[in-house]
């Protein structure tokens, strides 16, 4: 999700060679360091270079083509008995695969869960569960907090508070994402200027390792991601820092800052033991 309109299009990202440099330095792609000259390089990796580059045990990445299609299995079965299916050059799937190497425990529980939910209704209907799992799963992120204090002005949509008044809490990590999962999102980094909305999983804790882990213990558990209004929204470019002008008309923008539907609750966030 981004700003105005973005739910009606389909997103089309540029092609791989015609992205402007300054969008690899986006925030949201940090924590894919280690793979940032396989993302700069201007020619696509083929499977064998994808599979050296972002490995992941017990499961490889195998291009989806009309032979793998033809077993009959459903996408999330597939990946179930190791195979990933990955359309070749394509921006959307190549950060799949990142996401993979990257946070493989949380794939590994959204998996277990969307199979399970296949086990019980079937691959031609879809529960809310799966409507939650694919939505954090496309758009997630994982926030952590130090003090659950500073939710309230997100549970409230009082966006000025949230990124303005309380932007020396986001500067000294206080606050702080500490997960950019939703390979959606991170493509949509590839167009400049593009005003982002992440969907978010909040914990309360001190350790950004500890806080992953606990979400996906989370998911695997079925603790979380029974229904999609469970995710909180996100407007990325409200945070200091993250876009260029942040004057205070930009925070009045209620088509990208939005307000809170009435009746519109979010849950408690997950605590980090301990």
């Amino acid at each position: 999700m981004s700003g105005q309109g973005s739910a009606s299009r389909r997103f089309v990202p540029p092609l791989r060679g015609q992205v402007q440099a300054a969008c690899f330095d986006h925030p949201l792609l940090a924590p894919f360091a280690a793979w940032a000259d396989l993302i700069r390089a201007p020619h696509w990796p083929d499977m064998a270079a994808l599979n050296a580059a972002a490995p992941v045990a017990g499961a490889c990445f195998v291009a989806q083509d009309a032979a793998l299609l033809a077993d009959g299995l459903h996408y999330e079965q597939r990946i179930a008995a190791g195979r990933i299916a990955t359309r070749a050059q394509n921006w959307h799937d190549f950060f799949n695969a990142l996401a993979w190497a990257r946070y493989p425990a949380i794939k590994r529980a959204l998996n277990g869960r969307q199979c399970a939910a296949i086990a019980e209704v079937g691959n031609k209907t879809r529960n809310a569960a799966q409507q939650a799992l694919t939505q954090f799963d496309e758009s997630g992120l994982v926030v952590r907090v130090r003090d659950p204090a500073l939710l309230a002005a997100w549970d409230a949509h009082h966006w000025q508070a949230l990124f303005v008044d309380q932007a020396p809490a986001w500067q000294r990590g206080d606050i702080a994402v500490v997960a950019s999962f939703g390979h959606a999102l991170l493509e949509q980094c590839l167009l400049p200027g593009r005003r982002l909305v992440g969907k978010a999983l909040v914990v309360v804790g001190e350790d950004d390792a500890a806080a992953i882990a606990h979400v996906a213990g989370a998911i695997a558990g079925a603790r979380v991601l029974q229904a999609a209004s469970e995710l909180r929204p996100l407007p990325l470019a409200g945070i200091a820092g993250w876009q260029a002008a942040q004057d205070a008309a930009f925070y009045r923008d209620a088509d990208y800052f939005r307000p809170l539907r009435e009746g519109r609750a979010y849950p408690s966030p997950l605590q980090v033991p301990g």
